[in-house]
């Protein structure tokens, strides 16, 4: 090539360049205005990974005919992503450092509520969204002071500082909090109350301007004049598992997602922050309850559908569905009969007709235990235990038969496998339950803890596809940062 020839292309090619960097250049700037979201709804499903997703669609389109929405919106019409979720001190993770991970950006010990290993307070999500001018609101169906609302909220050294907690709610003052945990707001001995501080929270929020609802049909009344937050306290603990609930005492988590928007949407310029947890498919998994996580699945499903509700008639939402670990170790599998079947019979395969099996329990193993306990404080001895919980099988799980080792497991209270969790010995009789129904059915479990698998992360709005791909649970908080178009925050030292 002649050097004048060479220089006409060597020009031609730089002014191409210059017109493709341009370009890309205005395709990434001009977006980044259009995909700030004015409202950001995180749902949030504890302990609920690809295999409880999975398990919550097939059963909703065999079971119910309704397609689950998690997968058939979110998950194929947004962005999919995976999350690892291993903790500073550990690889497999508790929900503590889990959603601190997530809500501030940076690593913590289980246990701890967003705060670092070092004793630093970082800057929660909904702190830095309070910041900057958003409404916030924290909805659950376990304590509001539990783990994952705690840590998307505020800092404490332990999750088990539920009065520090609680005390530092009413500091931030959300515009909603809905949930159970009403021990940790009244006064000790008095209705069921655990503070020691002398201090009723309940009418401390009432003089902060909340309303405060205690059973469902209170959600549907409009606030009180002079009222603009709403403080929601359905049980003194966590709330019963969909299956066991009394819709007349405890709203579903649609209805409490539905108040939830209601009140933020009222006088929102600047947008808001809600986070919206089913804590109860976390509950289930450590019971190796498979009805009872199928019932969750299902309402956890239908608040996403109430959020993607508000999403159509306001675009500038993002809505995000994820989790924070896996718990139990769920594994439907084919597998053998127990001992004593052999020949072509022996071999049990998960299908639609052990699914149905399931659909029929109508008691999660958390009340069966419940009630084994009553019985047992009115006096009756073992034998009599026994013969209780076999009608209770017998009327709640039907379908369902104890074989002799199920039995004397939960007779002598004792351990199916070593992967119980320390807090859950001597056991009860949930992962006896769970081996029953896993020997009929095929839907087995690994562990009553949590393990290693990534959760999910899917989101559509805009914005969304910041959590496309897989990422690490504290890049999850960075990405909602850039949201939030909030400048990164020092640390403290408490």
């Amino acid at each position: 090539m002649k050097t004048s020839n060479l220089s006409q292309f060597i020009v031609r090619a730089c002014v191409q360049i210059s017109v493709v960097v341009c370009v890309v250049g205005a395709v990434t700037m001009a977006p980044a205005h259009a995909k700030t979201p004015k409202n950001i709804i995180i749902l949030f499903a504890d302990g609920a990974a690809a295999t409880q997703m999975e398990f919550g669609r097939y059963s909703s389109e065999l079971l119910r005919s309704q397609p689950f929405a998690v997968t058939s919106e979110v998950m194929r019409h947004g962005t999919l992503g995976l999350m690892s979720t291993l903790s500073n001190n550990a690889y497999v993770t508790d929900s503590a450092a889990a959603a601190s991970a997530m809500s501030t950006g940076h690593k913590a010990n289980n246990g701890a509520i967003s705060t670092t290993p070092q004793g630093a307070s970082p800057a929660t999500l909904m702190q830095d969204a309070r910041s900057r001018g958003k409404k916030i609101g924290l909805v659950t169906t376990s304590m509001l002071y539990d783990a994952s609302p705690a840590a998307f909220s505020v800092n404490a050294k332990s999750r088990r500082d539920y009065e520090f907690i609680v005390n530092q709610y009413l500091a931030l003052a959300p515009e909603v909090l809905l949930g159970g945990g009403a021990d940790y707001f009244k006064l000790d001995g008095i209705d069921g109350g655990k503070r020691k501080d002398e201090r009723d929270m309940v009418e401390a929020f009432r003089k902060k301007g909340y309303a405060v609802a205690t059973q469902t049909a209170d959600l549907a009344a409009p606030l009180p004049p002079r009222k603009t937050k709403l403080l929601g306290l359905f049980a003194d603990e966590a709330m019963d598992f969909a299956i066991d609930r009394d819709a007349v005492k405890q709203p579903s988590l649609a209805e409490m997602t539905t108040s939830a928007l209601k009140v933020l949407s009222a006088a929102s310029n600047k947008g808001f922050v809600l986070f919206v947890e089913n804590e109860n498919t976390d509950t289930a998994g450590h019971e190796n309850d498979v009805g009872a996580l199928m019932h969750e699945l299902w309402a956890f499903d239908d608040a996403v559908k109430v959020a993607l509700a508000y999403r159509k008639k306001h675009p500038d939402t993002l809505v995000i569905v994820t989790g924070d670990h896996e718990t139990g170790g769920f594994t439907p599998t084919s597998a053998q009969r127990p001992k004593g079947s052999t020949g072509p019979g022996s071999s049990l395969v998960v299908n639609a007709d052990m699914l149905r099996v399931i659909g029929g329990f109508k008691m999660s193993f958390q009340a069966i235990s419940d009630r084994l306990d009553e019985k047992a404080k009115a006096g009756a001895d073992k034998e009599a235990v026994m013969a209780y919980l076999a009608e209770l099988v017998q009327k709640n799980l039907p379908g369902m038969q104890m074989d002799d080792e199920v039995r004397a497991l939960i007779l002598n209270k004792q351990a199916p496998s070593l992967n119980i969790r320390h807090h859950q010995l001597p056991p009860t009789p949930a992962p006896a339950l769970g081996l029953m129904v896993a020997r009929q059915t095929g839907f087995y479990w690994g562990t009553t803890g949590h393990s290693s698998e990534p959760a999910t992360v899917s989101a559509i709005g805009p914005g969304a596809a910041l959590f496309k791909g897989y990422q690490d649970n504290t890049d999850f908080a960075r990405n909602l940062r850039r949201l939030l178009g909030a400048k990164p925050k020092s640390t403290t030292t408490r």
